[in-house]
């Protein structure tokens, strides 16, 4: 079994910078074999994907509203995946969750961190 824990959410201002972390326990040995990728919920919206990261780290894929703006990295040793996020935009304002899994199946969620961006 795994266990996803994300930290870091708060409340910025527009422009500013957050960086989220994604910390898995118990069987963290297989999460350096899953596919890591972080998500976003919105008041009042579904829940939409934001980014992923393979095992390796090697391959990473984001949502278009957050290219350019966003990185994805992972340290595999420290069972830790993290999400920086720069030139953060009201609309960014949301419940940011990590999961872990394959593309076609995140098996394991963490419960969100909330991420708040003031214009």
């Amino acid at each position: 079994q795994v266990q996803l824990v994300e930290s870091g959410g708060a409340s910025v201002q527009a422009g500013g910078s957050l960086r989220l972390s994604c910390a898995a326990s118990g069987s963290t040995f297989s999460t350096s074999f899953m596919v890591m990728g972080w998500f976003r919920q919105a008041p009042g919206k579904e829940r939409e994907f934001v980014a992923r990261i393979s095992s390796s780290g090697t391959v990473t894929y984001y949502a278009d509203s957050v290219k350019g703006r966003f990185t994805i990295s992972r340290d595999n040793a420290k069972s830790t995946v993290y999400l920086q996020m720069n030139s953060l935009a009201p609309e960014d304002t949301a419940v940011y969750y990590c999961a872990a899994g394959t593309l076609a199946n995140y098996r394991y969620w963490g419960q969100g961190t909330q991420v708040s961006v003031s214009s």
